[in-house]
């Protein structure tokens, strides 16, 4: 069973057990009342009779006969039937032999009369008895006249009083079969309108299933659904983040490894190539040199193949101890052995640094100086120079390599940092380079809490910016 349809028979099942009961009490708590008023009056006009009684009992004590008793009585009656005779009032004297003094009831006389059980004459007993299809109230008296006991008895047709709590029920019931059958069409509604949220963010959720991750739930409302919906679109939003990392993840693994086996692949090729073609060739001194070169090439190619992969490996999973040092000092210290590689392409290194002060790995610096120099030698050709610059701006330290070489088109920038990537492959490969410098950069800088910002114009350059934050504010600021 669905949701709605458990609101929807819920509330029309409570609906009507509160509406019924309270109906119920209502015509109940009338009816007593009626009675009860019914009552008060009967006794009341008995009081009334007795007092009438009472008042010529000294008159008939005078003359002390049964029939001016009977008489005076009969009459006393018949005045007070008169009076009420619209009333449905009825009278009943009796003396102490059970003979009847006065009746005008149009009804027979119950044989059992409960209620002059224990009479005396300081009390009034009341009963009410059903006979022939009426309800009649009897409220009985004795009053004693020269020493006999008369029973007054007044009687009243209160068929009326439980006739009206009939009528309020047909009423009542006529009114519940509207009242749930308007009920049952609103909650319908009211049901179906209360669960539309819950049915859209099903909905969705069947889709994100699906494997659309970018759909999203539209809730207007502002209660506890709507804070659901909202929940549920930050949750689905940080399912396509991750989703979309693990992919982004993927195809970068995948390209690590799709690249990796074609750089192991040209060298092996060449060694194997020309180590089967020595094997069967007739020793030639000149032809063996030639292909001993290569191969010791190729070789020294899988090398640094092969240290820049442990390289990459030891800054993933190693922990470096940070100290206080001057990375302008580092910079400078090592600027003998950045001439000895750009000397190779007479390229010439210019240096301009600022003293800094900042909590590095002095190792873990110099391979990031060094590959991004060397990147910066392969895109230069010769006579052209090189910059390094560290210097203070806003807070963080920077150090900027430049260049004046061939630049990277805006279709690689984004891609420089993956393991393999060489937007010239010609020319790294020329240059026995695997497209792992800047992949290594990025690592140490990412341990040093730094950001590598790239600038370049093909043909005219390109700019690398390290940015070092010199406090945990300013490196917040530095994140994309």
């Amino acid at each position: 069973m669905k949701f709605w349809q458990k609101i929807y028979l819920f509330s029309i099942l409570v609906f009507v057990i509160i509406f019924n009961i309270a109906s119920i009490l209502v015509i109940e708590r009338s009816h007593n009342k009626m009675l009860g008023q019914a009552i008060n009056v009967a006794l009341s006009q008995n009081i009334s009779i007795h007092s009438s009684v009472d008042a010529i009992v000294p008159i008939l004590r005078i003359y002390d006969s049964i029939d001016y008793e009977k008489m005076v009585l009969t009459r006393i009656a018949n005045e007070f039937v008169e009076k009420n005779s619209d009333q449905g009032v009825y009278m009943d004297i009796t003396d102490d032999s059970q003979r009847t003094v006065f009746n005008n009831s149009d009804f027979p006389m119950p044989v059992a009369r409960n209620e002059l059980d224990n009479l005396d004459e300081d009390s009034i007993h009341s009963i009410l008895l059903e006979i022939d299809a009426r309800t009649i109230l009897f409220t009985s008296n004795i009053t004693d006249i020269n020493h006999k006991k008369y029973v007054f008895t007044y009687m009243e047709d209160v068929t009326a009083v439980y006739q009206d709590r009939i009528d309020q029920i047909s009423f009542f019931a006529k009114v519940d079969l509207a009242a749930c059958l308007l009920f049952m069409v609103i909650m319908f509604f009211v049901s179906r309108g209360l669960t539309r949220s819950i049915d859209r963010l099903n909905r969705t959720a069947k889709v994100i299933a699906q494997g659309d991750f970018s759909e999203r739930v539209t809730l207007k409302s502002r209660d506890e659904i709507g804070i659901l919906g909202s929940n549920f679109n930050e949750m689905a939003e940080v399912v396509e983040d991750k989703i979309n990392e693990l992919e982004r993840n993927n195809e970068e693994k995948q390209r690590f490894i799709n690249n990796f086996t074609h750089e192991l692949k040209t060298p092996l090729t060449s060694i194997i190539g020309y180590a089967n073609f020595l094997r069967t060739t007739k020793y030639n001194e000149e032809l063996f040199v030639d292909g001993l070169n290569v191969i010791y090439s190729e070789g020294k190619r899988l090398e640094s193949l092969s240290l820049k992969l442990m390289d990459l490996i030891l800054l993933q999973k190693e922990q470096f101890q940070m100290e206080l040092q001057d990375l302008g000092q580092i910079i400078t210290d090592i600027k003998p052995a950045l001439e000895v590689m750009a000397k190779e392409k007479n390229v010439a290194i210019v240096l301009d640094c600022e003293i800094g002060e900042l909590p590095l790995e002095r190792d873990l610096i110099k391979v990031l100086i060094f590959n991004l120099v060397d990147n910066a030698l392969k895109a230069s050709s010769p006579d052209q120079t090189i910059t390094l610059r560290a210097y203070w701006r806003g807070g963080n330290y920077i150090v900027a390599v430049i260049d004046q070489g061939i630049g990277i088109g805006e279709e690689d920038r984004d891609k420089i940092f993956e393991p393999f990537f060489m937007a010239d492959k010609s020319r790294t490969r020329s240059s026995n380079g695997v497209g792992l410098g800047l992949a290594i950069c990025q690592n140490v800088a990412g341990i040093h809490g730094a950001v590598i910002r790239v600038n370049s114009v093909v043909q005219q350059g390109t700019t690398v910016e390290v940015v070092f934050a010199s406090n945990p504010v300013a490196e917040s600021e530095l994140r994309p």
